[in-house]
């Protein structure tokens, strides 16, 4: 098997030209040029892609992380990130931390070792300082959909405020005063914004008091079944439901079905994500739609333009995507017999 010594010696020029000729660090005329690859062809030369690798200090490689890829979200949010990374000829390694600490810090040692040239890093919980850390000691770092607050690296999200906003200005305007927010934990700093456009377009729509019940917990189904069951204990309901996330809807609506809960006859419902399937609910589902494929291209862009710089930093700068409403039938004014029910309870 021919080795770079025998293609210099046969193109007439030295093992460091042909090297950097091939590895693209060099220009050449382009008879020079014509001369190594005919002597490549000529040869059958296979280049040594680890050998490369290490002569270059790049792994030829980014890493994506992400907390799981069973839910319809990061499955979406995966494919978005692999097209792109396809389309650009990139090598893409794929992690999944299954929601475990150690794990997310491993990963991200991967990266600090210089093992992957860079990485788009998604978070399913509250940061604590040991993740922060590590996400400090990084370098060619994007964080995607989720914030590590304090840390100073490229972040892509949507925008989370302005989705709580269009959730309860929408809510507010169909005559809903006294409604369920199922969000995100209250250190995940998407549900804290969330909560807080919500929070202030219902009091800013409404023509009267509000009142705003709140489950907490991670985006899973289960914290969706938990609201549930504790909507179905409350007295009086409140009118409406918001969902923070598709998962949460799921386990929403199953607990809701087997207890005999019309949707929205007895409580209206509108999600978040909008990645699932929502509008083949029986009604369809009104939700606000987060723009998953844009999310995952953006964050491999900045990530690349991370890449170009000569330290390997980058300004800590914040994206927000915009999201959408997507209106469909989950959603009604209250009926009078809810709305005089609701009412009875003292609002604050």
């Amino acid at each position: 098997m021919a080795n770079l010594s025998d293609v210099a010696k046969k193109a007439g020029v030295s093992v460091t030209t042909v090297s950097r000729f091939l590895n693209g660090s060099l220009s050449l005329p382009d008879a020079r040029a014509h001369q190594i690859r005919t002597a490549v062809d000529e040869l059958r030369y296979v280049p040594n892609p680890h050998a490369r690798r290490l002569s270059r200090g790049r792994s030829d490689a980014i890493g994506l992380v992400v907390p799981d890829i069973a839910g319809p979200f990061f499955a979406r949010l995966v494919a978005a990130v692999e097209e792109e990374a396809d389309r650009l000829g990139l090598g893409l390694v794929l992690h999944a931390t299954l929601n475990r600490p150690a794990r997310e810090l491993r990963y991200l040692d991967s990266l600090r070792m210089r093992h992957l040239d860079g990485m788009i890093f998604v978070t399913n919980r509250a940061a604590d300082s040991a993740l922060l850390a590590a996400v400090r000691s990084c370098q060619h770092l994007v964080l995607l959909d989720e914030d590590v607050p304090g840390a100073k690296v490229p972040k892509v999200f949507c925008d989370n405020e302005a989705g709580g906003r269009m959730a309860g200005g929408y809510l507010a305007a169909m005559g809903h005063r006294s409604v369920l927010f199922v969000g995100g934990e209250a250190d995940m700093v998407s549900g804290r914004r969330r909560y807080r456009g919500f929070e202030q377009e219902m009091h800013r729509v409404s023509d009267g008091p509000v009142r705003i019940e709140r489950v907490l917990g991670r985006y899973i189904p289960e914290t969706g079944r938990d609201a549930a069951r504790r909507f179905l204990e409350m007295a009086p309901r409140p009118t409406a439901i918001f969902a923070t996330s598709d998962e949460m809807l799921i386990g929403l609506i199953e607990v809701l079905r087997d207890a005999l809960v019309t949707i929205p006859d007895d409580v209206s419902l509108l999600g978040f994500d909008d990645i699932g399937p929502l509008h083949l609910f029986a009604p369809p589902i009104t939700a606000i739609r987060q723009p998953v494929r844009d999310l995952g291209r953006r964050a491999l862009g900045v990530l690349l333009e991370t890449l170009k710089t000569e330290t390997g930093e980058a300004a800590p700068t914040e994206e927000l995507l915009p999201v959408t409403l997507i209106e469909r039938a989950s959603v009604a004014p209250p009926t009078t017999r809810l709305k005089a029910t609701a009412n009875r309870k003292d609002m604050t």
